[in-house]
């Protein structure tokens, strides 16, 4: 069984509701196990554990939350480890234009220098899942949409 980790930082709940429908994604695939997390309680083994990562973060000055941002740091000691894992992104923001698709390349940026995989979308929110202050029904079903594809490649990878 494939596993996804869907981790997070959420400071209004804004983020840890797109985690949740992210989750719900994960969960339509068949053979896929969604492990969802707030980043203060992830560590570097539930990394190492995840055949597919999803990291959620507010958008904080156009960059990932300082706690995301501190996960990420740690895992220099597991540098290669997670090279042809599934990676992905999502976060909120305060508006348009504040910095969403930033954060999203930051997160995605790390996940490259691992050597992940990245999903992205040819159609809509190319770089992750984004939405502004709360999330409204079209943008928690574009969460669902970034679960179920990362596990979807993800049980792929995997058989």
């Amino acid at each position: 069984m494939a596993k996804i980790l869907v981790v997070y930082d959420s400071r209004t709940g804004n983020t840890e509701k797109m985690a949740f429908a992210v989750a719900e994604g994960v969960k339509q695939i068949s053979g896929v196990e969604a492990i969802i997390r707030k980043v203060n309680a992830t560590n570097i083994e539930d990394l190492l554990s995840a055949d597919g990562i999803i990291m959620g973060s507010p958008t904080y000055y156009g960059q990932m939350s300082a706690k995301l941002k501190t996960l990420i740091d740690e895992s220099v000691k597991i540098h290669g480890k997670l090279e042809g894992k599934v990676g992905a992104a999502f976060t909120s923001s305060g508006g348009t234009a504040t910095g969403g698709e930033t954060t999203l390349l930051s997160i995605l940026q790390a996940m490259l220098v691992h050597g992940m995989i990245i999903q992205g979308s040819a159609h809509d929110k190319h770089y992750g899942a984004a939405a502004v202050s709360s999330p409204d029904e079209k943008e928690l079903k574009s969460c669902q949409e970034l679960g179920k594809k990362v596990a979807g490649l993800a049980a792929k990878l995997k058989a």
